[in-house]
């Protein structure tokens, strides 16, 4: 096996983010429910995207690129966590998305236009036409340019959860459960390998907010990773445990979202966002509720960030 240490890596994150039991939640589900903070790596306003982009940037600077481009939707955290974490190492970013969602300047819109972001938005449903279009203006720019793709989500990515992961288990406790937001599936692909690595007792299970393929998707980044990593290890899409938490589409809230949104609020003082970690939540709330875990388990639920998406739309907490 190839080691973490020897691949490129820029130190953005503010590492080990905090591990804690959530003492009233676990009370009310009846199980013993952990939170990894990871919406605290410490630049803009936190999350997971920042453990990927410390391998991404690196692989970036190796190649001697001076624009990044990357994409998602008009409120992607990961779109804003890499337009933060350029601007930081003196590179350009340049944001192609589609326009879908919230384009006016509330929540990330908002903190990309405080950062003097260069954000394009184009009216499509295909990211391969995005990726043509940073092509194109990459090559019109004549500099030496970068692509990330939509959340991160590719092997050099993932090595980001992989090393999470061995975080996780470097930190003495024992969990039985691993949950994470599903969006574009690089964190549940470093998580999963990762528990595969160093945590092998532990289950892992991704809460799907979009309604792609995932296990297709998953599996296949855990392949790459494996790869990179010289694994000798046989990935198949049944080594990806799922639970479909989209409820009404993508970056539209659920009721059940809210919910969980309410009670994080309401019991632990910490705000999730209707997105990603709210429906997230939700899942690993329902799993409780169906028994899915013992009352000795410990279950750990990854908070990857986001927090900015709940000032960009509306939603019904009644």
């Amino acid at each position: 096996m190839k080691g973490l240490n020897e691949f490129d890596r820029i130190p953005l994150a503010l590492l080990p983010t905090p591990l804690h039991k959530l003492e009233n939640i676990s009370r009310i589900l009846g199980t013993n429910v952990w939170i990894k903070r990871d919406d605290l790596t410490g630049i803009g306003l936190g999350g997971n995207k920042v453990r990927k982009l410390e391998f991404l940037l690196a692989d970036a600077k190796k190649k001697g690129a001076e624009i990044i481009f990357t994409t998602g939707g008009a409120q992607s955290n990961h779109a804003m966590l890499t337009a933060a974490c350029v601007k930081k190492l003196g590179m350009t970013p340049i944001l192609i998305l589609k326009k879908r969602g919230v384009t006016d300047r509330k929540g990330n819109q908002l903190l990309e236009y405080l950062m003097d972001t260069d954000v394009r938005f184009m009216d499509t449903d295909s990211y391969d036409d995005i990726y043509a279009e940073m092509d194109r203006v990459g090559m019109e720019s004549g500099k030496p340019y970068y692509k990330i793709p939509c959340g991160g989500s590719n092997a050099i990515g993932a090595l980001g959860y992989i090393a999470c992961m061995k975080e996780i288990a470097d930190s003495g406790i024992h969990f039985d459960h691993v949950i994470c937001a599903e969006g574009s599936g690089g964190t549940h692909a470093g998580v999963a390998l990762g528990a595969k690595l160093y945590m092998p007792e532990t289950k892992t299970m991704g809460m799907m907010v979009d309604d792609d393929p995932f296990d297709l998707i998953t599996s296949g980044i855990m392949r790459e990773a494996a790869q990179l990593l010289e694994l000798d290890m046989d990935i198949t899409p049944a080594d990806v445990h799922l639970l479909n938490m989209c409820g009404p589409g993508y970056a539209i809230a659920s009721e059940e979202g809210n919910a969980a949104i309410r009670m994080m609020a309401e019991n632990e003082g910490l705000f999730l966002d209707p997105v990603y970690t709210g429906k997230a939540f939700a899942g690993l709330i329902r799993l409780a509720k169906e028994g899915a875990f013992k009352p000795t388990d410990n279950v750990l639920f990854l908070y990857s960030g986001g927090a900015g998406g709940l000032f960009a739309v509306d939603i019904d907490l009644d």
